[in-house]
Order: structure tokens, then C-alpha cells, then sequence
């Protein structure tokens, strides 16, 4: 009897494939639930991995020449009133504000530092929303797909004891295809959730880096524009 259950135990697929078709209905739904979620978050990853070097490199060049010692105005016409750069954007924005603080005569419109602060801010606010994009969907992934895959492991488990019970049997034939089933869901739930919750950790806080480098440059920025002012 043992041999004749082992011979019927490995004539059962237990390749991915074999263990998706013999799944149930709502099985295969959870399996492909996750293994949706988790390209999903992998796109979502690599494009938030290429966005953050780019905004770094741009970033970078812009800051060599803002402190170059080009004057200010003329930075401000090669670059343009709407750059491509978001660091060229927030400057772009304070430019903007200071040359519309500007009255025909050459005097400035009062309360134009409080106006330049908040024209840098929106622009920055509006960078760091591009930059977070698409990471709630990761935490949304790394919370959930545990649960959902605990859901597709507990359904396999009851499926594999409704089959012992029809049978009337407990040989291994019997059990290990609803127990693999049940441990595959289980698995495609840690496999979507670990790197999503792993990239979004370190994508936040490399988003919370690259804002705060548009906060710094924007204080530098307003503090020279405030010297301006004072003099």
C-alpha cells in the first residue's frame, strides 16, 4: 500500500503550472491577484528607481549652475519660465514671482518675499506629489498580499480536507495536492509583499531626501532674492 501511494504521489505535476490548473476557482483567482500585484509593484519600482536618479542627476547639474556665478537673470532665460527639471522648476517658479513683484517703475510690490516663498513652495509640493506617485500602491501591496494570500492557504487546507473526506482517505496522494495548492498561495503572497514593502521604505526615504534638497535650495534661493530685496 505505502509503495503503491508513493508511486501515485509522484505521478502527481507538482510544477507551478500543475498546481495552478488543479487549484479552485477562487485559488487560481487569489494566485493571479498576487502575481498581478507583484509585476505591478515591480513596474512601479524599477520606474521610481530610474525617476529618482534622473531627478538626483538633474538636481546635481542644476545646483552647479546656480552657484556658478552666472547672474541670476540669465540662468532665468536660458532655463526658461517652464523647465523640464524639477529643481529648474522651483527656481523658475521664484524668478517668476520676482520679476511679477516688479512694478513698471522698478520698485518692488510690498509683501514680494512672502509671495516668492509661497510661489517655491507650491512648485515644491508639486514635485514632491510627482516623486511619491505610486508609492501608496506599494504599501497597499506589501500590507495586503500576506492577508490575501492566507486567504488562498486557507481555502486550499479546507479543499484538501474535503477531499479526504470524499474519499475516505488520508494517504499522500490524497493530501499533498491540496497542501501544495494551499502553500503556493502562501508563497506568491510573501513574494508580491517583501519587495514591495522593502522599495517602499527605501523609496520614501529617498523621495524625503530629494524634497528636502528642494526645500534647502529654495531657502538659499530665497535668501539671496531677500538680500536683493534689502538693498
Amino acid at each position: 500500500m505505502e509503495a503503491e501511494t508513493l508511486a501515485l504521489a509522484q505521478e502527481i505535476d507538482f510544477s507551478l503550472w500543475g498546481l495552478f490548473a488543479r487549484a479552485t476557482f477562487a485559488v487560481k483567482l487569489v494566485m493571479i491577484i498576487l502575481t498581478v500585484a507583484s509585476v505591478w509593484s515591480w513596474a512601479i519600482i524599477l520606474q521610481k528607481l530610474i525617476v529618482f536618479r534622473g531627478a538626483r542627476a538633474e538636481a546635481s547639474i542644476f545646483d552647479r549652475s546656480f552657484w556658478s556665478g552666472e547672474p541670476l537673470d540669465g540662468l532665468f532665460e536660458q532655463i526658461g519660465a517652464q523647465p523640464d527639471g524639477n529643481s529648474e522648476k522651483i527656481f523658475a517658479a521664484g524668478m517668476t514671482e520676482w520679476r511679477r513683484s516688479h512694478r513698471t517703475d522698478g520698485r518692488l510690490i510690498a509683501g514680494a518675499q512672502s509671495r516668492i516663498d509661497r510661489s517655491m513652495d507650491v512648485a515644491i509640493n508639486k514635485e514632491a506629489e510627482g516623486l511619491q506617485r505610486g508609492l501608496p500602491v506599494l504599501a497597499t501591496i506589501g500590507s495586503t498580499a500576506p492577508f490575501i494570500g492566507l486567504f488562498g492557504t486557507v481555502i486550499g487546507i479546507m479543499n484538501a480536507f474535503i477531499e479526504i473526506a470524499e474519499q475516505q482517505n488520508t494517504n499522500l496522494a490524497v493530501v499533498a495536492p491540496g497542501i501544495a495548492e494551499a502553500l503556493l498561495a502562501t508563497g506568491l503572497g510573501l513574494l508580491a509583499a517583501i519587495p514591495a514593502v522593502i522599495f517602499y521604505n527605501k523609496l520614501s526615504a529617498d523621495s524625503d531626501r530629494i524634497v528636502a534638497g528642494y526645500e534647502a535650495f529654495a531657502d538659499e534661493f530665497a535668501t539671496i532674492l531677500s538680500r536683493q530685496l534689502d538693498s
